[in-house]
């Protein structure tokens, strides 16, 4: 197998050194050193075929140094023979296909176990989510202050106005997961979690579908991680647009914050 290659990004500020001044570093900081920084960029990819191209051309223009690793959840809209020719032109770095479709949280699981990044993130291929959005998300890990941000869509950063009630039960799933986390996140849902690539990957994670999301931040917060939030903007595609979660998956979020709370190991 050969290693991945990874893109180089700007040159960047010194690490934080044993120079600076003590209270800082008492402040139990793990900072990474900016010019060790790899990115490990996990795509759960089905059926998007009208947006895998674009997606990553965002992400090729973060100028971070990344691995890209797609996973194909048995795609059926002619989205296999894109990602297949993008391989092929060196703009994946990892090309996994599922054997059948498993789910986004089963997809984000295998990208996670190819993963060698000491930093990764999950990006959605449906352009939801803006890569633009990563160097903030990155600081604060990078500075050694967080094992994970939450990029939030609640926090004042532009979005596309949609849906009332998705809003609601985005904010009343965030409000239970918190009562459970004793956390005080503004959005638990987000896709946008960056995470230290070997807290991540240490992590217990089983959920096959829309569960990742509150099954990461309780395993998270039992860890007792430093989680910081930070804005990010949002574009949410309409159902016509392409749009898959649904009420149903809605509902069965309430019984996976209990699960992976109360009764998970």
């Amino acid at each position: 197998m050969t290693s991945p290659r990874y893109e180089a990004g700007p040159a960047s500020p010194a690490p934080v050194t044993d120079a600076q001044p003590a209270a800082q570093r008492m402040r139990g900081r793990t900072p990474i050193e900016r010019d060790s920084l790899v990115l490990s960029v996990l795509i759960p990819v089905y059926n998007e075929r009208d947006t895998i191209e674009l997606i990553l051309n965002q992400v090729h223009a973060v100028p971070v140094r990344k691995e890209i690793i797609c996973v194909n959840d048995s795609s059926t809209d002619g989205t296999e023979e894109i990602l297949n020719r993008l391989h092929a032109e060196g703009r994946i770095h990892r090309l996994i296909h599922q054997p059948r479709n498993m789910g986004k949280g089963a997809a984000i699981r295998t990208a996670l176990a190819a993963s060698t990044g000491n930093v990764v993130i999950v990006q959605d291929a449906d352009l939801e989510y803006d890569p633009a959005d990563w160097p903030g998300m990155l600081e604060p890990i990078i500075s050694g202050l967080a094992d994970a941000v939450f990029g939030s869509r609640f926090l004042s950063g532009p979005h596309r106005v949609l849906y009332f009630w998705h809003s609601v039960g985005n904010r009343l799933l965030t409000t239970v997961s918190n009562m459970f986390t004793n956390l005080n996140l503004t959005d638990m849902e987000t896709c946008y979690k960056a995470i230290r690539g070997e807290v991540a990957r240490a992590l217990v994670l089983t959920s096959d579908r829309f569960g990742f999301e509150p099954e990461i931040t309780a395993r998270l917060a039992r860890a007792n991680m430093r989680i910081y939030e930070v804005p990010i903007s949002y574009s949410g595609r309409t159902y016509a647009e392409g749009k898959k979660i649904g009420w149903r998956d809605g509902v069965a979020a309430f019984w996976h914050i209990v699960r992976y709370n109360v009764f998970a190991p």
